[in-house]
């Protein structure tokens, strides 16, 4: 096993530029059952400080590396099944280093369906093309020599050195290309969404991920013919061409041959071979940008814990109003109908009034969807005996939780819209408890969502949760099964039980008690207990994120300055005393002990921003209200490569194009904005027809 680790670190170091004893240690770690944010956390001294992108780079390698290694197994033994495999084709397959190499070498011991080679070698047509390829020339009938030339081409686009020459051809020359599918009208409803694409022409190298994803999404439904290939054949066949050519006619038949190979069998093959690193590129930089905007908004300001009452907006079905208690438990709920008529609407009004008073309600969340901006209006002509905050809050994904198994066990006696209300309001109150309910995927902040590589979005949007959650902690006898799946060495199954022991035992004195929860073993405490809380615990450590492997050095630290670690923790001139170099050992390094002290002065910090309110341009509510030079508020919704959309209250996300986030190039977007951030935008066209709002960051204060 060490060997093979040895083998992994040096191919993972020189690809990731990474010191190959740190990838060693992380290996071993990750191999033991660490997970990456204990990893990135709690064992800096091992991995000399690599962070969590760092770690799950090694992690996604060593994986790809065993499904290498895996299909290099598989493909010795059908080598050697066929009495084949010599040394020198055991030495090439165990030297391979891509799963392209290796398939390359494979290729002529493939078993394969009947083909056009095999079908002339059966006719006895062999001798035909050996003789050929040899220079030797005889007067062969046509069959015979149609019969070669198929034998010739399979062997020749068998040869990897040959699909190696032309993949270089392709690597310089190949153009991402696309035409209008053969037999679809130009009048076609569908053709309108990608008439941008039509006799679309460049450079693969050049293709943006978002470019690549609409031509390819167009192909799927059959408006587009995509290619990815060199315009011209020339060099690619000229590639082909051995140095042996034969020469006079036998040479004649094998160039036939060689442009046949290169048509039928090559030019084809590699194609899927660039369509599929192409469409890979895009599902990365997609999936990049995916997870990135979903940290942002799982890593939104919390409002935190205050009385709220929540709306989900709705004209004909009324709105869901629904009251919660500072904890985020449903207190009440009722449908109020502002929209019907002018004695409603005032029906209305009394009873927000009313509701706010009862439940000394202290922030309102409203849905932004349908009926969004005018349920606004209707809060702010509400005249509140308390000081309340109205807050809009994005419905991405509601829906989805509200019909989920999640929901349901959460509120078995309430209906959908019940349930959507509630999770609208504790959605402002801590957006990453509740999000962390939803399949990140439904959350909506993605770029060709549905287009990407749907295993590889899961695992990327699935390591971003987990990041998010063990950065920000949980409170261990407040959080919900859902977000504690998420914690570091826990999961569904040990959240169920954590939740079933608190709800039979009532609440955990300290993380120490986690020792009783039935099937949670030592690896999985040491895993989890960093990340945890207990804010009620007697030990002050427990709300902090300092492991409980470093209690008995913190109890150290605090004996060295004649305190307890209580009194430590609040007195920072006591803790001004401690010499640091004092407590290294070959475990415990500064990198750690520098953690420590961060943790002793702000114990459990939430790395997340501070919550502030936003507010949309009271004059501006409907499309029709927008024009071209206004400067208004806006809030961003979603990023992608090509630019950002901005809600500025109208129903209609704005978008403003890279070109228009600065005064400068700007390669990606995430560099100007960010998800959720609250900004001034001026309107740069209104295209009333497309129903599109262009907005520009240029020129604004």
């Amino acid at each position: 096993m060490y060997l093979c680790i040895m083998i992994y670190a040096t191919i993972i170091a020189n690809r990731l530029n990474v010191n190959q004893r740190q990838v060693e240690k992380t290996i071993e770690l990750l191999e033991s059952g660490a997970t990456v944010p204990f990893i990135a956390r709690y064992r800096k001294e091992a991995t000399g400080g690599l962070n969590e992108v760092q770690i799950a780079a090694i992690r996604d390698l060593i994986i790809k590396l065993k499904e290498l290694d895996k299909r290099r197994e598989a493909i010795l033994a059908s080598i050697e099944e066929q009495g084949k495999l010599t040394p020198e084709l055991r030495k090439q397959i165990e030297e391979a280093m891509s799963l392209t190499e290796i398939e390359d070498i494979y290729l002529p011991y493939r078993p394969k369906r009947r083909t056009r080679a095999t079908i002339a070698i059966e006719k006895g047509y062999e001798p035909v093309a050996e003789a050929i390829m040899k220079g030797h020339w005889d007067d062969w009938n046509d069959e015979a020599l149609a019969g070669a030339r198929d034998i010739i081409a399979e062997r020749i686009s068998e040869d990897a050195a040959v699909r190696n020459r032309v993949r270089n051809v392709f690597r310089r020359r190949a153009m991402l290309s696309s035409s209008l599918a053969r037999g679809v009208d130009e009048n076609d409803e569908k053709v309108g969404r990608f008439e941008s694409w039509i006799d679309w022409k460049e450079p693969i190298g050049r293709a943006p991920s978002h470019r690549i994803l609409a031509l390819f999404r167009g192909e799927e439904v059959g408006v587009l013919k995509v290619h990815v290939k060199p315009e011209k054949d020339d060099e690619s066949i000229g590639a082909m061409t051995s140095h042996t050519r034969p020469h006079g006619k036998a040479g004649e038949q094998y160039d036939l041959a060689v442009a046949d190979s290169y048509k039928r069998l090559v030019m084809p093959s590699i194609e899927t071979e660039f369509r599929n690193i192409l469409k890979e590129k895009a599902d990365r930089e997609a999936i990049r940008v995916f997870a990135e905007n979903l940290r942002q908004l799982l890593l939104a300001a919390p409002m935190g814990q205050k009385r709220t009452l929540a709306i989900d907006p709705g004209f004909r079905t009324g709105c869901k109003v629904v009251c919660l208690d500072a904890q985020g438990q449903l207190l009440h709920n009722e449908t109020i109908y502002p929209f019907t008529s002018m004695r409603e609407e005032r029906a209305a009004v009394n009873k927000l009034e009313a509701l706010v008073e009862a439940f000394q309600i202290e922030a309102i969340a409203i849905g932004n969807g349908t009926a969004g901006r005018e349920t606004e209006e209707v809060v702010q002509r509400c005249h509140f005996n308390r000081k309340v905050i109205a807050v809009s809050v994005s419905e991405a994904g509601a829906s989805v939780y509200s019909a989920s198994d999640v929901a349901r066990r959460e509120f078995p006696d309430y209906d959908v819209t019940v349930r959507g209300a509630v999770s609208i309001g504790r959605r402002l109150m801590d957006p990453l408890s509740e999000l962390v309910k939803i399949d990140p995927k439904s959350i909506g902040v993605g770029q060709y969502q549905h287009d990407v590589d749907q295993k590889m979005l899961s695992e990327s949007l699935g390591d971003t949760v987990v990041s998010c959650v063990n950065s920000v902690g949980v409170e261990l006898n407040t959080a919900s099964r859902e977000l504690l799946s998420y914690v570091s060495g826990i999961g569904p199954s040990l959240a169920d039980k954590i939740v079933a022991h608190r709800n039979k035992n009532g609440a955990f004195p300290s993380r120490e008690a986690l020792h009783d929860v039935k099937g949670l073993g030592d690896k999985a405490f040491e895993q989890c207990a960093g990340f945890l809380r207990v804010r009620e615990s007697a030990n002050p450590l427990d709300r902090s994120a300092v492991h409980p492997e470093r209690y008995a050095l913190v109890g150290k630290m605090a004996a060295s300055v004649g305190c307890d670690v209580e009194t430590l923790m609040k007195d920072r001139e006591l803790r001004s005393k401690i010499r640091l170099e004092d407590f290294v050992t070959p475990e415990c390094g500064m990198p750690t002990l520098q953690d420590i002290m961060k943790e002793l002065e702000k114990p459990g910090l939430d790395p997340r921003a501070r919550f502030e309110v936003f507010e949309f341009d009271k004059n501006v509510t409907r499309f029709e209200d927008v024009k071209e030079g206004m400067v208004m508020p806006g809030i961003v919704t979603n990023i992608t490569a090509f630019g950002a959309f901005v809600d500025i209250g109208v129903h209609q996300d704005g978008l403003i194009h890279v070109s228009q986030m600065a005064n400068r190039r700007v390669s990606d977007p995430g560099e100007v904005v960010h998800l959720h951030q609250h900004l001034k935008v001026k309107v740069l066209e209104v295209d009333l027809r497309r129903h599109r709002i262009s907005l520009t960051l240029k020129g604004v204060e």
